[in-house]
């Protein structure tokens, strides 16, 4: 699998946290319930929340598919939604746009570009890592996407007064907790429903999938040979 950018390890690692559901999740509650509270903001929070949920309920069923049953497309290495490309994109949008409140539409709309920038950097790093494959990210992207920028599309960001102290918590927490904060378990929480669900004791694994997979396509040339 080719490496997306020549930078070392543990930039990656950094990076990786920062799509973390146990870093984003807190914040985006923090910012949904300040949306909530001007009434320009909650027409966005009615649409950015079930479509939040939507894509966690997706990525996760996609997760459960493979690791207990093994229903993955060997053919574009694909085993499940990359949940931390997912939450990138469908939290930082409107996340980084909702601190950006106070300043000029012109200049929330790129702040939003920036941040599904970050995005496609955090999907980047989880190819770096060997934790997923670019089909992966790519589903990951495209689904938490289409969740902030059809929240955004349908309700727009709202225009409004921004405490000074907001965007500096924001950025204390991004900068903190991805160094400070424990492993994510939220894998092996998946992990454990998957076995719960199908009844195996051992989920399906990524080299499992393509062996079969290789196997399968070896063996095809050879049932169709009219020689035989």
């Amino acid at each position: 699998m080719l490496t997306p950018l020549p930078l070392p390890e543990p930039f990656w690692q950094v990076v990786t946290r920062l799509g973390e559901a146990q870093i984003l999740l807190p914040v985006a509650l923090v910012a949904a319930l300040w949306l909530w509270q001007r009434e320009r903001g909650r027409p966005l929070v009615k649409w950015w929340v079930p479509l939040l949920l939507l894509a966690v309920f997706v990525t996760t069923a996609t997760k459960v598919a493979f690791l207990g049953f093994g229903l993955g497309l060997p053919a574009v290495d694909f085993t499940g939604v990359s949940g931390h490309a997912m939450f990138a994109a469908a939290v930082y949008p409107l996340l980084l746009g909702s601190t950006a409140a106070a300043l000029s539409p012109t200049v929330q709309r790129l702040v939003v570009v920036a941040a599904f920038a970050l995005a496609l950097l955090v999907g980047l790093s989880r190819v770096a890592l060997h934790a997923h494959s670019y089909s992966e990210v790519f589903a990951g992207l495209l689904l938490g996407g289409a969740a902030s920028a059809a929240s955004i599309a349908l309700a727009h960001l709202p225009h409004t007064a921004v405490r000074w102290w907001m965007p500096l918590g924001l950025a204390l927490w991004l900068a903190l907790t991805p160094a400070h904060a424990p492993p994510s378990r939220t894998h092996g929480w998946v992990t454990q429903l998957s076995l719960a669900l199908s009844g195996r004791t051992a989920p399906y694994t990524r080299a499992e999938m393509l062996d079969t997979w290789r196997a399968r396509r070896a063996a095809a040339p050879a049932l169709h040979d009219p020689a035989r």
